[in-house]
C-alpha cells in the first residue's frame, strides 16, 4: 500500500449526545447560546462527596436506537455510541451493505468503559452473590465493545479500532480513522469517542485527587476554564461520532460534505502520570505536527478549540503551549471552551469539540467560553468569553490533553472543491 498517496477525507455526517441535549442541532444552539449542561447528580448518592454536581445526559431512551434486548444488555456508555452512531449514518444518508461493507470501519474511543456494569458485578461479588453475575458482564465492560456493536449493529466490516487514551481519546480515534482513508484500506469510518463514567468510584477516585470543582450550590457557574476563580473541572458524560469518507467516495454517492479533516498530531509529554509538561512543550509539538500534516502553517488557523478543562494547571499550560507554537499570533486567534457549558467528557470529549469544530465553520459562529468573568492574568488570550462571536473561519485546530501525557490535535477545513 503507498502510504504517499494524497487521499483526502471528508465530513458526511455527525452525531452527539451531551448534557446539552440529545442531537446534534439542540447542541448547537445551546452552546451558542452559552448555555450549561450541568447540575447536581441524580445518577447515585453524593452525601459522602466534595462533588455534588456534573454533566449528565438526560432523557436518553437507549430502544429509541436498539432493539430493547440489546439496550437491555449494553452498558450507558455502549448505548451511548450505538445512538450517536446512527445519528451520524443517517445524517450522512450513508447505507452499509454488501457493496460497501469491507471498506467501512468503526473507530471508538473511551477512557473508561462500562464503569457502571463493573460496579454492579462488583457488588455482587463481594456481597456474596456471584451467580447474579450477568453473563453479560464482560461484553459489558471492556472498552472496545463500543465500538464492536456499532460495527454489529450497522454491518461495518473494515478495520475496527478503539483508543483508550484517556481525555485525547475521542481525538485520537478520529484521527487514526482519517489515516486508514487516508492510506486507503477503507473508503468510510465511523469514528469518535463516547462516555459514561458517571458513578461512585469515579467520584471517590476524583475526590482524593481534589481536582473537581467542588461549587455545588452554584452549578452552572462551576466550570470556569481560564477564570481565575475556578476551582476545579466537572465531569461529564455522552458521546460523538462522525462520519469520514474519502472525497471521491463521498462525492460519487452525492453526500453533503461539512468540512475536511487537514491534519492530526498525537504524542507524548513523557512527563508524569497526571499533569501536563508545565512548559507546554508537548502540546506545542502536537499541535505543530497537525500543522505540518495539513500543509499549513501557523498563520493559517482561525480558531483554536481549546482543551480546556477549567483546572490551573491544564489551562495555564495550554495557553503558554500556544503562546510558545503561534509567538505574537497567538492573541489574535479566537479560543473557546466548550467544556464550560458540557463539563469534560473524558474519552468522548474530543470526538464532540470536533463536532462543534465543524460546526463553526459551517455556520461561521465561535460558540463562548462562559463563566469567563475574572481572567488568570496568565491566561491572557483572546478565549471568546460569555457571548457567542460570529466569524469568518475556514481552519479550526482542535486540542485533547490527557492523563499520561498523551496529546492529540486535529485540523478541520472548509470544504474545498479543487
Amino acid at each position: 500500500m503507498d502510504r504517499t498517496n494524497t487521499r483526502r477525507v471528508v465530513i458526511t455526517g455527525l452525531g452527539m449526545l451531551t448534557p446539552l441535549g440529545n442531537t446534534v442541532d439542540k447542541n448547537w444552539q445551546s452552546l451558542c447560546k452559552g448555555e450549561s449542561g450541568i447540575g447536581p447528580v441524580t445518577r447515585f448518592d453524593t452525601s459522602e462527596c466534595r462533588t455534588k454536581i456534573a454533566g449528565e445526559v438526560k432523557d436518553f431512551e437507549p430502544a429509541n436506537f436498539m432493539e430493547k434486548k440489546t439496550a437491555r444488555r449494553a452498558s450507558r456508555f455502549i448505548q451511548f455510541s450505538a445512538a450517536a452512531a446512527r445519528m451520524a449514518l443517517e445524517d450522512a444518508r450513508l447505507t452499509i451493505d454488501s457493496t460497501n461493507a469491507e471498506r467501512t470501519g468503526v473507530a471508538v474511543a473511551t477512557a473508561m468503559g462500562g464503569i457502571d456494569s463493573f460496579e454492579k458485578s462488583h457488588k455482587l461479588v463481594m456481597d456474596g452473590q456471584r451467580e447474579k453475575v450477568s453473563p453479560f458482564f464482560i461484553p459489558s465492560y471492556i472498552c472496545n465493545l463500543a465500538a464492536g456493536e456499532v460495527a454489529i449493529q450497522f454491518g461495518a466490516k473494515g478495520p475496527l479500532m478503539c483508543s483508550v487514551t484517556a481525555c485525547a481519546a475521542g481525538t485520537h480515534s478520529i484521527g487514526e480513522a482519517y489515516r486508514v482513508i487516508k492510506y486507503g484500506d477503507a473508503d468510510a469510518m465511523v469514528a469518535g469517542g463516547t462516555e459514561a463514567a458517571l458513578s461512585p468510584v469515579l467520584f471517590a477516585g476524583l475526590d482524593s485527587l481534589k481536582v473537581m470543582s467542588t461549587r455545588n450550590n452554584d452549578p452552572t457557574k462551576a466550570s470556569r476554564p481560564f477564570d481565575k476563580e475556578r476551582d476545579g473541572f466537572i465531569c461529564g458524560e455522552g458521546a460523538g461520532m462522525l462520519v469520514l469518507e474519502e472525497l471521491g467516495a463521498a462525492r460519487a454517492r452525492g453526500a453533503r460534505i461539512y468540512a475536511e479533516v487537514l491534519g492530526y498530531g498525537n504524542n507524548c509529554d513523557a512527563y508524569h502520570i497526571t499533569s501536563p509538561e508545565s512548559d507546554g512543550l508537548g502540546a506545542a509539538q502536537c499541535m505543530n505536527r497537525a500543522i505540518k500534516d495539513a500543509g499549513l502553517t501557523i498563520n493559517d488557523i482561525d480558531n483554536i478549540n481549546a482543551h480546556g478543562t477549567s483546572t490551573l494547571i491544564n489551562d495555564q499550560t495550554e495557553t503558554r503551549a500556544i503562546k510558545r507554537l503561534f509567538g505574537e499570533r497567538a492573541k489574535q486567534i479566537p479560543v473557546t471552551a466548550n467544556k464550560s457549558m458540557l463539563g469534560h467528557l473524558w474519552g468522548g470529549a474530543g470526538a464532540v469539540e470536533s463536532i462543534v469544530s465543524i460546526l463553526t465553520i459551517v455556520h461561521g459562529i465561535i460558540p463562548p467560553t462562559i463563566n469567563l468573568e475574572n481572567p488568570d492574568p496568565d491566561c491572557d488570550l483572546d478565549y471568546v468569553p460569555q457571548v457567542a462571536r460570529k466569524a469568518q473561519v475556514k481552519t479550526v485546530l482542535s486540542n485533547s490533553f490527557g492523563f499520561g501525557g498523551t496529546n492529540g490535535c486535529l485540523i478541520f477545513g472548509k470544504y474545498d472543491i479543487q
